[in-house]
């Protein structure tokens, strides 16, 4: 019997993909990002996927130029992930990555100018007005507050006009407490975004995007013991439930998975987001502001959506590094 030619290289077998998952980062949002990344470095192992854990620091692009991944995930949350500065410098090195590409980033980064966007194209989203500290050194604290008082009413929701975790969220219900608000969310950037606050049922509404173009998950339903969905509710074990799926009416599920599409299209996205929205009394479906990396700790609301529509999150990440990854084939 004749011995079985050699595999050729197209007849060997498939090439195992091998990622570099990116955690950490130097912000605030530090310790949620390294879960993040853990969990996804242990599903994409799950998954069949080399997963590497690194830091984004001064040893990312030599490493990365002497060991090529076939493409990078990003799990960094804040700044370093989200506002667009690390993606465009993977562009430059020519390293792919899963997400969404750094001008998309960086325009939802803003929150201010991604709720004018995606008002523009249709999408509800309460009345807000931006303004920086300059602004009111300038002009007189007093009287701008009177005047936004007076524009939005009350109660109002005070949030950073970039950042994420719900860091420096508050909601202000009293005239007299809206100073006090205005300065701690001053302290996370120069520029504060006060929005009117609208009562109802909060939504996470997760899209991903595997090669059929972006596809709304499940909501989750996101019921603060508090009723306001800031830092300490997120993170604090026992002060929020989830709901996955939402308990909402078919109705309204489908009017929150149309409208997390199509904000995922009108800020241009990729691969997947997290638009967080709100329910009012009428059923009508209200944009907050959208996640180009959201949270996949164990206890995140995408793992939860992932779930609630019977797929495995370890094979969700890994198609699209495969994705990612057979494009610069």
């Amino acid at each position: 019997m004749t011995e079985p030619a050699p595999a050729t290289e197209s007849e060997a077998a498939p090439h195992a993909l091998r990622a570099v998952v990116l955690a950490g980062g130097l912000n605030v949002e530090r310790e949620v990002s390294l879960s993040s990344g853990t969990q996804v470095a242990e599903e994409l192992a799950r998954a069949g996927v080399e997963a590497e854990l690194r830091d984004a620091d001064a040893e990312l692009l030599p490493g990365l130029a002497a060991a090529p991944a076939d493409a990078v995930f990003i799990a960094l949350h804040g700044a370093t992930g989200e506002d667009g500065a690390l993606r465009a410098v993977l562009d430059l090195a020519g390293v792919p990555y899963v997400g969404s590409p750094a001008a998309s980033c960086r325009l939802a980064w803003d929150k201010p100018a991604a709720k004018s966007v995606v008002r523009s194209a249709g999408v509800t989203t309460p009345d807000w007005v931006a303004l920086p500290h300059s602004t009111f050194r300038e002009l007189g604290a007093g009287a701008v507050l009177d005047l936004i008082v007076a524009r939005l009413g009350l109660p109002l929701m005070v949030k950073p006009a970039s950042g994420g975790s719900a860091l420096g969220v508050q909601k202000v219900s009293r005239v007299e407490d809206l100073p006090a608000a205005m300065v701690s969310c001053f302290a996370y950037g120069d520029t504060v975004m006060v929005e009117r606050f609208v009562d109802g049922v909060e939504l996470a509404l997760s899209v991903v995007d595997l090669g059929e173009g972006p596809q709304a998950l499940p909501a989750v339903e996101i019921a603060p013991e508090s009723g306001v969905f800031d830092y300490t509710s997120r993170y604090t074990p026992g002060l929020t439930e989830y709901h996955a799926p939402a308990r909402v009416s078919d109705e309204v599920a489908g009017k929150a998975a149309e409208l997390a599409v199509q904000v995922h299209r009108a800020l241009g996205l990729a691969d997947l987001s997290r638009t967080d929205a709100i329910v009012g009394p009428d059923g009508e479906v209200h944009f907050l502001e959208v996640n180009v990396s959201p949270g996949l700790t164990r206890t995140s609301m995408f793992p939860m959506a992932v779930e609630a529509s019977g797929s495995s999150l370890g094979d969700v990440l890994a198609g699209l590094l495969t994705r990612r990854a057979s494009t610069t084939r």
